[in-house]
């Protein structure tokens, strides 16, 4: 059972580093674009704090080195990606990822360490690190749903990059047998959500990732029917204008020469544009 766990965490480590890479697409767009646009930093600093806790629970338990590994990994890109994010950011997403990174790395964790330490001891603490990292993985999951929401109002996968929900998803499938064969199940817990996450999003991208083409593709049909209404329109209107102004010089018969012509100039312009070039 051990060395079956061992294999299922093994896994989990190579298939995490492929989540870790996955938003690296992402991070090109912002570079090339020199603005972060619709991305959001939230996803990167939960995963960030998610990941510092989780070294601090493998810590406190025997035989974690491979959640310590992954999650030492886990710090370094996504504090990569924060700096990155930061760089490129405009002032207020700047504003709000650095109050997020001082109220969760900072404080949070800070907070975390030092209640821990000081209200508990061995197996006690333990239990309560990973009781709390049961619930912020929650939060890991439940972050892209800022995404998720987007891509349903927008019909747009084009912030949800298919690539990070394909490897989240068989992350929480590896991590959650790793946790579960070692009866661990402030692990294995929380990915059943991210599994379930995983599958959202993923079928979200098959059914939005053609609308955008759709209506790149209507949108010359809908100028075209628009260009011919107007020329279906044109004289109409030019014979309501005449109807008016015959109205008019019941009242003021020297307006007629005027508006008269004024029509014909227009008219004269109509058949130049209309008339094809030789």
């Amino acid at each position: 059972m051990a060395q079956l766990a061992f294999i299922f965490g093994l896994l989990g480590n190579i298939v995490s580093f492929m989540v870790y890479l996955a938003p690296l697409p992402t991070f090109y767009c912002i570079y090339k674009k020199k603005s972060t646009e619709g991305f959001q930093s939230v996803p990167y600093v939960v995963s960030l704090f998610s990941a510092m806790l989780w070294i601090y629970y493998a810590f406190l338990k025997p035989d974690t080195t491979l959640l310590i590994t992954i999650n030492s990994v886990g710090c370094f890109f996504q504090t990569v990606y924060l700096c990155y994010y930061l760089f490129y950011a405009p002032r207020r997403a700047r504003i709000q990822t650095a109050k997020l990174l001082a109220l969760l790395v900072v404080m949070g964790f800070g907070s975390i360490i030092l209640l821990t330490q000081l209200i508990s001891t061995g197996k006690t603490r333990a239990r309560i690190v990973g009781w709390i990292g049961l619930v912020f993985s929650f939060c890991v999951f439940v972050a892209p749903l800022a995404i998720v929401r987007q891509v349903i109002r927008t019909k747009s996968v084009e912030y949800m990059p298919f690539l990070p929900s394909f490897f989240l998803t068989l992350s929480a499938i590896m991590w959650f047998f790793y946790g579960f064969l070692r009866k661990d199940y402030n692990i294995a817990i929380p990915n059943i959500l991210g599994f379930l996450f995983g599958i959202l999003q993923m079928v979200l991208y098959l059914i939005y990732k053609n609308a955008k083409k759709a209506v790149e593709q209507k949108l010359p049909e809908i100028q075209n029917q628009v260009i011919v209404l107007e020329e279906h329109k044109l004289p109409e209107l030019q014979e309501q204008v005449i109807e008016v102004v015959k109205l008019s010089a019941l009242v003021r018969p020297e307006i007629v020469s005027v508006i008269s012509a004024q029509l014909n100039n227009e008219n004269g312009m109509v058949k130049k544009i209309t008339e094809p070039s030789s």
